[in-house]
Formats: structure tokens, C-alpha cells, sequence
């Protein structure tokens, strides 16, 4: 006897779902329908409100990754460990959720490899950040799980972006218009990668890269599914927020006393809004990373936009 997501909530399977979703994202998208249909009225259904509403239970979706290990934590600041070191507790955690998602189908191997790529790239850029004569930041509490100053539970934090990002894509159905040539983003990734490192010795080109990845992004439009209709949103824009809402996770992290700034070691402060700039360019190299698993979706030419509407429809 085997059960199935699609009968158990909505036999028609009105989210049209492709054969690639994991079966508890079927699951949802299967309940939105069905809850939908049977609380609102024709009038609400499908309304800038109530697509408002599933729009954010969508990204918290996709934010599952990076909303568990934020909200672990967040907890975790509120216990004293003695018995095991908070940061070892914290990465026995991620690969706990690392590997639930890989069993529930809700990532990939081949997304997780990349999603991984992009946790080692980090590591690295984490090393060099906290070594002592640079002091970016810092971790204050001792752990065994580390490599040199790193606690190895912080690449982590950079695979949850790398996580919400491979997960919206399948979730919000993203495909795009006028996407810059690849190799043009590829060489942009890096060079914002190599900055991070460089600015600390010579001139820091991010407000050039800022510059460059607005002329890069600028015509690109991202298209999306929330309920039953095809919407779109300028790219930068989708960055801006992005880079947004993870500056408030930095926020929440710092709070739980995670890492510190050099500012924030005597008394916690707001973490300056100029770091939202470094999460925008980080953003971008994880962005690209994980482009290059879904290159079929990135260049729609106006030859097939009737088909990618028709994809898009629900």
C-alpha cells in the first residue's frame, strides 16, 4: 500500500507539479489549492492579498533550510553547554537538516553538491576574514569542530543561501528574460569573490561592482508563479530584497552572540547597513553557482515565451 501526496489533500493535482518537486513540496502546493478553494471566495482567490499570503509561506518554504538552522541558533543562545560546545552542537545540527533534506527529496545530490561548493568557497573567505590580522570577526566561544579560527557549522550558513536559492527556483517556477551572457556572469562572480580578499590591501572596487552588476542585471526580468498567475519582478530588485532579508538574519545571528563584529564585543549593536552590500555581492556568487545547474531556465527568448507561459499556468 503506498501514499500519496496528490490524492490524499487534492486528486486533480491542480498545482500541475513536474515530476522533479519533491513530494512534500507536491504536498503543499496540493493544500494551498485546496484550502484556497474552500475558505475564500471567488473575489479573494487569487487577489494581490491572497497571493501576498502564499507567496510568503512559499519562501518560508524554501527558506527551511536557513530558517531551522537560524532558529537553532536562536535557541541555543538561551542554554549553557558544558557537556558538548554550543558550535559543535550547532554543526551536528546542520548535518542533520542537511541530510532530512536530502531524504524527504527536498534537495537534490547535484543540488547539494553545488549548494557544498559554495559552503567550501565560503570557508575559505571565513578563514581569511577571522585570522588575526585581519579580525573582520570573530567567534567567541571555543569549540572542537573548527579549522583554524572557523567553527566548521558557519559554511552552513552560506549553503542556506545557496539552499533558498536552488529551492525557489523550483517552488516559484523562476525563469527569466534578458539574463546576461553566462560567461559575463561567471567572471563578475569572481571577481566579486576575489574583492573580499583584495580590499584589504589594495583598493576596494565593490561600488565598480555594484556599478557592474547593475548594467549586467539591468534589463533581466524574473518570472514566477505564486497562485494562478505569471508574475514578474525586476532581478536587481529580487537581489535587493534578498540581500535585505539577509542582513536581518545577520542581525538575529549576532543577536544570539554566533560571531561578533568588532563593535559589537562589549555590548550588542545593529550590524551597520553597509553589510548589506557584502551579503548583495555574496548573494551574487551564490546566485551564479547555482545558475549553472539550471541553465535551460535562464535565457527565454521571445521565440518561447509562449511556452514558458504555458509552463507557468497552473
Amino acid at each position: 500500500m503506498s501514499f500519496s501526496f496528490y490524492s490524499s489533500v487534492y486528486p486533480k493535482n491542480r498545482g500541475r507539479l513536474s515530476s522533479n518537486e519533491a513530494p512534500i513540496d507536491a504536498y503543499f502546493n496540493q493544500l494551498i489549492f485546496y484550502w484556497s478553494e474552500r475558505l475564500l471566495s471567488p473575489t479573494l482567490r487569487g487577489s494581490r492579498l491572497h497571493e501576498l499570503v502564499i507567496f510568503g509561506i512559499k519562501q518560508a518554504r524554501a527558506a527551511s533550510f536557513g530558517g531551522s538552522l537560524l532558529a537553532l541558533i536562536l535557541l541555543t543562545s538561551f542554554f549553557e553547554f558544558t557537556t558538548v560546545a554550543r558550535y559543535d552542537f550547532l554543526f551536528i545540527g546542520a548535518i542533520f537538516i542537511q541530510v532530512m533534506l536530502l531524504i524527504l527529496k527536498i534537495e537534490t545530490w547535484k543540488e547539494t553538491r553545488v549548494i557544498l561548493l559554495f559552503h567550501v568557497v565560503a570557508t575559505v573567505m571565513e578563514l581569511f576574514k577571522t585570522h588575526p590580522s585581519i579580525g573582520s570577526w570573530q567567534y567567541p566561544e571555543v569549540c572542537f569542530f573548527k579549522i583554524g579560527n572557523v567553527p566548521l557549522f558557519t559554511g552552513f550558513m552560506y549553503s542556506a543561501v545557496g539552499s533558498f536559492i536552488a529551492r525557489s527556483w523550483k517552488i516559484m517556477k523562476l525563469r527569466y528574460t534578458n539574463y546576461p551572457p553566462l560567461w559575463i556572469t561567471v567572471l563578475l562572480a569572481v571577481a566579486i569573490y576575489l574583492n573580499f580578499f583584495t580590499h584589504h590591501f589594495i583598493y576596494d572596487f565593490r561600488y565598480l561592482l555594484f556599478g557592474l552588476v547593475g548594467l549586467s542585471y539591468f534589463k533581466t526580468q524574473v518570472y514566477f508563479v505564486v497562485y494562478l498567475k505569471k508574475r514578474k519582478m525586476p532581478m536587481l530588485l529580487a537581489f535587493i530584497l534578498i540581500a535585505f532579508f539577509l542582513w536581518l538574519a545577520e542581525n538575529a545571528g549576532t543577536y544570539g552572540n554566533m560571531w561578533q563584529y568588532p563593535n559589537q564585543e562589549e555590548v550588542w549593536q545593529w550590524v551597520s547597513l553597509t553589510k548589506m552590500g557584502a551579503w548583495f555581492l555574496l548573494m551574487i556568487v551564490s546566485f551564479v553557482l547555482v545558475s549553472l545547474h539550471q541553465k535551460s531556465t535562464l535565457f527565454t527568448d521571445q521565440l518561447n515565451e509562449r511556452r514558458i507561459v504555458q509552463e507557468s499556468k497552473i
